[in-house]
């Protein structure tokens, strides 16, 4: 009987012992833990929390933890990359719009001070003046449509659309102008009716900002393309030219609000780096997709790819 006592009560105090030593190790690997959190707030460091133990409950507790860490990371890079792109829109916005705003004064000035302009002087001055105050404000009003269109409540009514009719339309406005450029126009739009979860209204101004680029820059490539085809389970829509492309480095930024090539700024081409963001949000309000792929001066293609419907 004392034996037994003896055998339970040392039985007693290896499990106290074992909790009393688990304990401590678990209060250590906390204080680690903390240290080390403690020392990555204050450095700002992307540093994970790394503690040797072989407690189950500690190692969850670091998994959640190192989470927590990289989700933070991720809304440190995203707040840079926010005001950076702030930053630099607010530059170019300042360009964009102080650019017509000087021309603007200095014809408003020219009619002011030049008392001796004759009448067709006086016509030319006045058309100048009034292509540049539709143009500031034609400028105004896509930096308007992106605010709206990247606000979190905007919404684009769906419906069935015809696309093979809106492309239609959309580069029959346009064949007048591609014409007077000498290009040549090469349509491969399929009889059979395709159909799509769309806007038509959104879908025509994509199609037109698309085709409005095409003609800015790729004219010199002497041809510009339409075509509509089926893509595994979507339909896509190719606009295409042979012109000058657009290098590698620049064609996933593109898409990017206020971002413009160098020759953008050429007062020639008048690019104000919204076109392609308005063209890429829109597309995905209808559920698509927009690429682009260049080779200068052999093909330059940005395809639209949606989900077609059959009903």
């Amino acid at each position: 009987m004392v034996l037994i006592l003896s055998i339970i009560i040392g039985v007693m105090a290896v499990i106290i012992g074992w909790q009393l030593y688990s304990k401590q190790r678990i209060a250590r690997n906390i204080h680690e833990i903390t240290a080390k959190i403690a020392d990555i707030i204050a450095h700002e460091t992307a540093e994970k929390v790394l503690v040797p133990t072989g407690e189950e409950a500690v190692r969850e507790l670091l998994v959640q933890v190192n989470r927590l860490l990289d989700y933070n990371q991720k809304v440190i890079a995203d707040y840079a990359k926010a005001k950076d792109s702030q930053r630099k829109m607010i530059a170019n916005m300042s360009h964009d719009l102080k650019t017509p705003l000087t021309v603007i004064l200095g014809y408003a000035e020219k009619l002011m001070r030049e008392q001796a302009l004759n009448g067709e002087e006086e016509k030319q001055v006045m058309q100048r003046l009034n292509d540049k105050v539709n143009g500031l404000i034609a400028l105004l009003n896509q930096f308007f449509d992106l605010v709206k269109l990247e606000s979190e409540d905007y919404d684009i009514p769906l419906g069935k659309v015809s696309l093979s009719e809106v492309c239609r339309q959309s580069v029959l406005e346009f064949y007048e102008l591609l014409s007077s450029r000498n290009v040549r126009v090469e349509l491969d739009i399929p009889e059979r009716p395709f159909y799509i979860l769309g806007n038509e209204q959104a879908l025509h101004r994509v199609l037109s900002n698309l085709i409005s680029n095409s003609v800015r820059y790729g004219s010199d490539g002497g041809v510009f393309g339409l075509t509509v085809r089926e893509e595994g389970d979507a339909v896509a829509v190719d606009v295409w030219d042979r012109g000058k492309g657009i290098a590698e480095i620049h064609q996933e930024r593109v898409f990017e609000r206020l971002y413009t090539l160098d020759d953008a700024r050429n007062p020639h081409f008048q690019g104000s780096g919204l076109g392609l963001s308005i063209t890429k949000r829109l597309t995905e309000e209808m559920k698509g997709t927009i690429h682009l792929s260049s080779s200068p001066y052999e093909r330059t293609t940005f395809t639209c790819r949606f989900k077609p419907i059959t009903y």
